[in-house]
């Protein structure tokens, strides 16, 4: 390990430890854990009016504000893991980070840790923000967790771990789908420029998870970045977007069966019929004149009934889908009345709610298997 500079050694700060250790936390969780050069598993601490935590492994980009009483100004690079792990441990509401040496010591009134420096210089530094193309507000933005469980997590189709973001001059539109069910979701946006881009589920839904307030929605070709006070996240693009013609016309589904039930209610009975799912943890929906009949049966394992109340209209069809998918829509819709529109044969079953006073729209689509023996 190279000298670290002479300006770097004399950091010195104070700090509240959670909001520290939360910071740290997070940099941590999105950087790799086995790399050839462990500088990128670094966590870099840069001390100036408060501590910016920040991190990069040239995929992901972190930079993360805490308040903070800096005694000396800095910048120093320490393993993230380490540093992240002894600051979570600590029972005490206030820790000193200051450079002794080689190593960053960590103190409080009764203990101390050191962890060694990495050569900041080696460090390929945060990815700057692409450019700004929209607002929006964070509460809204998390809908985006409820599409990304629409979303492969076969990294051998990259294609279809994603979710499409596009952009027109009043909305969002998000859309996610694993070829067995597919999510689309649109929120109310301040436009500045217009998106098509294929984002990576995991890392997006994380960066509107920590968000607050009014984001700023960065993007070109390569990243797409998120920023709300002196914070972001900002992660490198997939493939070209997947095609959505075709996913778009499964949402004019031609309905012959329309059911309003509680997502809960539903979801609860779903959840208790899956243990009689057997090998194909099939749950079987039948629809009645004013309650739907949710079915588990196997050999095996027995067999399961369970009326909901619903408002029905239409045909009285029977559908049979595998639970985790059916369980992952209803999930999305928690706490609200939905509609399932039901389709004949093995069309997809669409769930849709009332769009919210928040103005987002989300539906789900599930693809129903054929009758299993």
């Amino acid at each position: 390990m190279s000298g670290v500079p002479a300006s770097v050694q004399n950091m010195d700060l104070t700090a509240t430890t959670a909001e520290l250790a939360g910071a740290a936390a997070e940099v941590a969780r999105l950087l790799p854990t086995r790399v050839l050069d462990p500088v990128l598993a670094g966590l870099r601490l840069k001390a100036g009016m408060d501590v910016e935590v920040a991190g990069s492994d040239q995929e992901h980009g972190v930079r993360l504000s805490v308040n903070a009483t800096v005694h000396t100004e800095g910048e120093v690079l320490v393993p993230a893991k380490p540093l992240a792990a002894t600051l979570q441990a600590l029972d005490d509401p206030q820790v000193r980070l200051k450079v002794e040496g080689q190593r960053l010591a960590i103190r409080t009134p009764t203990s101390r840790f050191a962890i060694p420096l990495l050569d900041l210089a080696h460090h390929p530094g945060v990815p700057a923000l692409p450019a700004l193309q929209g607002h929006v507000d964070a509460a809204r933005l998390r809908t985006i967790a409820a599409v990304a469980g629409a979303a492969s997590k076969d990294d051998a189709l990259p294609i279809f771990t994603g979710i499409r973001i596009q952009s027109d001059a009043h909305k969002l539109h998000f859309m996610a789908t694993d070829r067995y069910r597919m999510a689309y979701a649109t929120l109310p946006w301040e436009q500045h420029g217009q998106l098509d881009l294929l984002v990576p589920a995991k890392a997006i839904v994380e960066a509107a998870r920590q968000a607050t307030n009014q984001v700023a929605l960065h993007a070109n070709e390569d990243r797409i970045g998120l920023a709300w006070g002196h914070n972001s996240i900002s992660t490198a693009l997939l493939a070209a977007p997947f095609p959505d013609d075709r996913a778009r016309r499964l949402l004019e589904a031609v309905i012959d069966s329309t059911v309003l039930v509680d997502a809960d209610a539903l979801a609860r009975a779903v959840r208790r019929a899956t243990p009689y799912g057997g090998p194909h943890q099939a749950v079987t929906i039948q629809v009645e004149d004013s309650e739907i009949r949710v079915k588990g049966s196997d050999p095996q394992q027995g067999e399961s009934e369970e009326f909901v109340k619903a408002t029905v209209e239409g045909d009285r069809l029977t559908k049979t889908f595998q639970a985790r998918y059916l369980a992952d829509a209803l999930k999305a819709f928690a706490g609200r009345r939905i509609e399932l529109k039901i389709q004949d044969g093995l069309r997809s079953t669409v769930l849709t709610s009332t769009p919210g006073e928040d103005g987002v729209e989300l539906t789900y689509l599930v693809v129903p298997m054929r009758s299993v023996a």
